[in-house]
This record gives structure tokens, C-alpha cells and sequence, in this order.
């Protein structure tokens, strides 16, 4: 068969990254650290979150009190709205302070993660926590990054083409149906904290994650439920729920989806592996207020631990850095990545997918 009619018919294997791939470079890391480290660009900027954390405190006031004005009417889905929006930036500082960013001490940044990603998110701090770090040690790594896990969507294309009934008929268009699925994420996200809490794998602090998430339910539902019709209700928390599911989704998607996928026994250094598989969105600060600085998703992967404010700086020393080193360094625009994201997922879609008996699909139907 052809190389055009293969192309026709169905995808080609897909390529995972190898060790050859990307020669180890010596003390690359080491190097790019120390001028971070003497840029000061690891110290905390407490100031900053303050002022981050007073404007959703305030934000949230005014949701509540349009809530109480507004009363019985329609109008209640713009406050609706605003509370994704308002649930998505906090979920934001919950990622920082579990990564060590705002607080001074670990123990202090936990504390702070667990209420605000339970307490007001409704998401489980330890189910993200143990998938974030892994996440972390090995982006994009087939068998070792949950990142790409297959899920309701499959981002290699041997999962996708192992897919079966409803799975299957997602898959095969899972490109154009990533942002419409991306409104049931917010659902899924508290479905997942709740999962996880009732499990029967060890979970550090399970009594104040249950008691933190079934008080934040409470105090959003029951208002919701009370003091609006039941129609409108409903209709309240759909709007909230998909508004925080897309803003999320939209928010960590462009960061590694469409990047290179690494063979799960090559063998890589720190630089190489971090800066290869993830993709900055470029902006400036209006980008980093709209994705909660992981449009410095280069520098967040190199420097998990440095502040928001910091990462602009650090991506001008990172960037000389790899141009030094003739490392490939990959940042493009927000409706770029958006494109590219879409673009992949069709791609390894069509393993799902079987119009004709060919030898190179038959290869992915196997079970």
C-alpha cells in the first residue's frame, strides 16, 4: 500500500520519542537553576497573592450579593457564569499553593491548597496531588504521565483504537467534540474528588476532604435550591458547572496535548524532558491572568515552585538558554494551541475509526 492510500485510509503508528531522540545534555538544568536562583526568582511574592486572593474574596461578595438582588429571574445565569469563572481562578492558587508557590512553609501550602481546592473548587486535593506529581515527573511519558490516560478521550492513538461502543463513536470525533465535552469536566471533576474519598486506597486527612466537600456543597446548593424555582435552579448549576468545565479544560489543555509523546523506556535528562514536551501560550500578563501563569507552562515544568509573578522573567533566561543549546523551545498563540490540540485529537482519532480493511487500521483493531 501506498503512503498516500495509508494516509487516506487510516493513521500511521504512532511516534513516541525516543532516547536518541533527544541526546542528554550535561548540566543544562544545572545551569539554567543557578541564574534563576541569583535572579531571585524562587522567593515568594506573598504580596501578590494577597492581592490575588482579596480580589475573589471580593469577587465572590459580589456574586453573592447579585444573588440575593437579582431574585427570581434569568438574569441569575450571568452570576452563575461568574462562579465558574470565580471557581477556575481559585482552582488556579490551589495548583500554587500545592506547588509550594505562596506560602512559606509545605505544611502551611497544604493546609491552604486542601480549603481552597475542596472547600470552594469541590475538587479532592489528594486525588490531585498524586496524579499532578506524576504528571510532573514524566510529561507526555506513554505508562507514567496520567495525563494521558485514556478517558471519555484517548490521546494515543492505541487507545483509541482499542475504543468500543460509545467510546468509539467519541473517539472518532473527538477533536471537533473536545470543547462541547469539556462543559461535563466540571462534573466530572466532583464525581472524581468523591470517587476517590470513598475508595478504599489510603487518603491522607479523608475526614476533613469529605467534610470540606460536602460543607462547600451545601453552602452553593442549598441557597440555589431554596431561594430559586426549580427550573432555574437547575438550569443555575448547569451553567456554573459547564462554565468552570471549559474554563479549566481550556486552561491546561494547551500545555502538553499535541507535544512529543516519549517512549516509555527512553531514558532522558531533566532539561531535555520538561522543556521538549510542553508548550508556552504567548500574551504577557493578560495571558497569565486568564490561565493562572500556565502559559509559562515551560518554565512551571522546570520550576514548579516559583511564584506567578516570576515566570516571565524566568522564560526570557530559559528561552537564551535554549537557544544556546539549539534546544527546541515551543510557544505559540492561545487559538494556535487550540488549533494544534484539535488537529492531534482528530488525528489519533482515526485509529478509531475502520472504513476499510486495511492492514495498517487492522493493526489497531486488534484487541
Amino acid at each position: 500500500m501506498s503512503s498516500t492510500a495509508a494516509s487516506r485510509l487510516g493513521p500511521v503508528r504512532q511516534t513516541y520519542a525516543r532516547t536518541a531522540d533527544f541526546p542528554p545534555i550535561a548540566r543544562a538544568y544545572t545551569d539554567v537553576s543557578q541564574v534563576v536562583r541569583e535572579s531571585g526568582l524562587l522567593a515568594r511574592t506573598r504580596w501578590f497573592y494577597g492581592l490575588v486572593g482579596t480580589a475573589l474574596a471580593l469577587a465572590l461578595g459580589g456574586c453573592i450579593t447579585g444573588f440575593i438582588l437579582l431574585g427570581d429571574s434569568w438574569f441569575q445565569l450571568l452570576i452563575a457564569g461568574a462562579l465558574g469563572i470565580l471557581f477556575t481562578q481559585v482552582a488556579f492558587l490551589a495548583h500554587e499553593a500545592a506547588h509550594r508557590q505562596i506560602l512559606k512553609t509545605g505544611p502551611a501550602n497544604d493546609t491552604l491548597a486542601l480549603i481552597l481546592g475542596n472547600g470552594v473548587v469541590g475538587m479532592s486535593y489528594s486525588w490531585w496531588a498524586t496524579k499532578h506529581t506524576r504528571h510532573h515527573a514524566n510529561p507526555n511519558r506513554v505508562g507514567k504521565d496520567p495525563d494521558i490516560d485514556v478517558d471519555t478521550i484517548s490521546f494515543l492513538d492505541t487507545d483509541a483504537a482499542q475504543a468500543r461502543g460509545l467510546r468509539r463513536a467519541i473517539t472518532r470525533r473527538q477533536g471537533r467534540l473536545f470543547f462541547p465535552l469539556l462543559t461535563l469536566e466540571g462534573l466530572n471533576l466532583h464525581a472524581l474528588a468523591f470517587r476517590h474519598l470513598v475508595g478504599r486506597d489510603p487518603v491522607k486527612n479523608r475526614g476533613w476532604e469529605i467534610a470540606l466537600l460536602l460543607a462547600r456543597f451545601a453552602l452553593i446548593w442549598t441557597p440555589v435550591f431554596i431561594f430559586l424555582p426549580i427550573g432555574m435552579a437547575f438550569a443555575f448549576l448547569g451553567v456554573q458547572l459547564a462554565v468552570f468545565g471549559v474554563y479549566m479544560g481550556a486552561s491546561f489543555a494547551p500545555n502538553h496535548k499535541g507535544m512529543p509523546v516519549i517512549d516509555p523506556d527512553a531514558k532522558l535528562d531533566f532539561f531535555s524532558k520538561q522543556v521538549r514536551t510542553s508548550r508556552n501560550v504567548s500574551g504577557g500578563w493578560w495571558a497569565t491572568w486568564l490561565m493562572g501563569g500556565l502559559n509559562y507552562q515551560v518554565e512551571h515544568h522546570l520550576f514548579p515552585n516559583m511564584p506567578r509573578p516570576h515566570l516571565a522573567q524566568a522564560r526570557q533566561i530559559v528561552r537564551e538558554h535554549c537557544r544556546t543549546l539549539d534546544v527546541p523551545y515551543t510557544e505559540t498563540t492561545l487559538w494556535r494551541s487550540y488549533a494544534i490540540v484539535i488537529a492531534y485529537l482528530n488525528r489519533v482519532g482515526l485509529a478509531a475509526r475502520d472504513p476499510f480493511d486495511c492492514p495498517v487500521t487492522a493493526t489497531y483493531r486488534r484487541v
